[in-house]
């Protein structure tokens, strides 16, 4: 029996038998990912962080794949009583996940980048690009984890925005150190039972203490990564209902006089899918914890965290879906039926650049929010516009995209692919996280709205896709259609915007996502010399805002085989 070896590294067997792509280098087999993550990032960095990206994507297609499937069918379990009869609280993770934590916290110091020099061997804190470049990658094989460090990012960040200097100093060292034994783990405790989306009904009680400590007393209902070493936590401090009295805190496991905090666990979630990371409910008994930021404004500026935890969310989605495209590409091209590679049927190759398209959309949104973000963090003012409306933009499209475009691969690999011994099943059900956590898809598109009305923040989104139109260098005709879409879409936004039309919110942010999307590829497909990317820009103008008859006999093989060439 002979085999063939792919430029990826797996092996198609011609006899018949399941391709099986274990093994293969999902950065090489990526076709754009080399060209794209050089564009967006500075090019001293990209050729710094290359290997990198090619190790770990080889360990995405391989160990850290086994890893993850390993962690997802051993889900951490809690121990409340150790067998000398003393009560403890403790989450059992499986080695499995243990040795995820060490590659994504230790060696690629994925929380820790943005705060501090010396990761991955570079001397200054790296910028977005660079972190969701390598988050893209890990999530493909991987996505519980993901969330620990993403939280563990977001709380640094928010800790050293707001943090009273003395507060940050004691505790940024064990959140950016790359020695895991050493390493402090975060999170943010802010669901309540009866306060989901509406964080203005939050119960949980904060007590100011003499030695200007507070105690947190009440109930938070989903909590992940529930045995961090810190944790953000929202309650209330002021006698007044609604936002105005809640106040920010950070929780430690441990108090200042080393014994355990007072607050406990009560059970882990039996959950759908992120598995592998440990969420419960946990209630506060007077738990110690610090003031962050203003008191009465703590929403405000747990929101710094919440947005960081969005534009992770929408990453996450994108990195699930380029896994979930890989996976449909490789079995289509490594088996038959009819006589002819699935990816010759035309119905196939149809499927496959739909889901191409929607996946590729999410990954040029990714970049231009992290650019966003970038600027922001510089503090340029249009860069804060531009990273307030992008981010839900890509948390509500994105999110809700990539429960599609998983199911859509897992049906390409047929029956097998609704077996738990393939990554098909772990990937959809992962992608549903996306459109839940830290905001609905219905609460994210009215954020999008508020965007618009009380940040203003559309003239600079519009401004920013006049640029990168000017920069594709379409011909005059398919430039003036862009234009004129875009011109469309802005005006509609703004309308839906100003007549605080709930009810339009959801078609107003998708418009605004499409439109951004596709010039963003169009610019990518002349900057890089992408044709591919080009044709993906305009299914993404026909197919999403264009009119179109739904009765009309259209088929574009052109635009089919230009999206699906190698």
């Amino acid at each position: 029996m002979t085999t063939a070896t792919n430029r990826s590294g797996a092996t198609a067997d011609p006899s018949g038998a399941i391709p099986d792509s274990r093994g293969i280098n999902l950065y090489r087999a990526d076709g754009d990912a080399a060209a794209l993550f050089g564009h967006y990032l500075p090019r001293s960095l990209f050729h710094h962080l290359e290997p990198t990206f090619d190790r770990l994507g080889g360990l995405a297609g391989g160990r850290l794949d086994e890893l993850a499937g390993l962690a997802d069918h051993n889900p951490p379990t809690l121990s409340v009583r150790r067998r000398t009869g003393q009560d403890c609280n403790v989450v059992e993770k499986h080695p499995a996940y243990v040795e995820m934590e060490r590659l994504a916290f230790s060696e690629l110091g994925l929380a820790a980048m943005s705060h501090r020099g010396g990761v991955l061997g570079w001397n200054e804190p790296m910028p977005p690009a660079a972190k969701y470049a390598l988050t893209y990658l890990f999530v493909q094989a991987e996505f519980g984890l993901m969330c620990p460090v993403s939280m563990t990012d977001s709380l640094t960040r928010t800790l050293r925005r707001y943090g009273e200097p003395k507060l940050v100093s004691r505790f940024l060292e064990r959140l950016t150190t790359l020695d895991f034994d050493e390493l402090a783990q975060g999170a943010m405790f802010m669901t309540e039972q009866g306060a989901g989306s509406d964080v203005s009904a939050t119960a949980t009680v904060a007590a100011s203490q003499p030695d200007g400590t507070w105690k947190l007393t009440g109930d938070k209902w989903f909590c992940s990564n529930a045995d961090a070493d810190f944790a953000m936590v929202l309650a209330r401090s002021e006698q007044v209902p609604g936002m105005k009295g809640i106040s920010l805190f950070l929780l430690p496991k441990t108090k200042a006089d080393g014994r355990p905090n007072d607050y406990r666990i009560l059970r882990l979630k039996d959950k759908l899918g992120t598995r592998s990371m440990a969420s419960g409910e946990i209630r506060l008994d007077g738990a110690e914890a610090y003031l962050v930021g203003e008191r009465g404004r703590g929403f405000n500026q747990m929101a710094d965290m919440v947005n960081n935890s969005r534009l992770s969310n929408g990453v996450r989605a994108a990195g699930l879906m380029r896994r979930a495209v890989t996976e449909a590409l490789f079995i289509a091209r490594h088996r038959q039926a009819f006589g002819k590679r699935l990816i010759e049927l035309p119905l196939m190759r149809r499927q496959l650049a739909k889901m191409m398209v929607t996946a590729e959309q999410a990954r040029t949104m990714m970049f231009l929010t992290a650019d966003a973000l970038d600027r922001a963090n510089q503090g340029d003012a249009t860069g804060a516009k531009l990273a307030r409306i992008m981010t839900p933009l890509i948390k509500f499209r994105a999110c809700r995209d990539a429960r599609r475009v998983t199911g859509d691969a897992m049906e390409v690999r047929g029956g097998c692919g609704y077996i738990e011994e393939w990554s098909d099943a772990r990937l959809v059900r992962d992608a549903h996280l996306g459109s839940i956590w830290e905001g609905t898809s219905n609460i994210v598109a009215l954020d999008v709205s508020r965007a618009i009305a009380r940040d203003e923040a559309l003239p600079a989104l519009k401004a920013r896709n006049e640029e990168l139109l000017a920069a594709a260098k379409l011909d005059a005709e398919t430039q003036a259609l862009f234009a004129g879409t875009l011109e469309r879409t802005c005006a509609f936004a703004a309308d839906v915007a100003a007549r605080k039309s709930d009810v339009l919110a959801r078609q107003s942010a998708s418009a605004l996502y499409h439109i951004t999307t596709a010039i963003g590829l169009a610019r990518e497909a002349n900057q890089l010399g992408l044709p591919r990317r080009g044709a993906l820009a305009r299914m993404v103008l026909t197919h999403r805002l264009l009119p179109r008859d739904p009765l009309a006999a259209e088929e574009d093989t052109a635009a089919l085989d230009a999206a699906l060439a190698d």
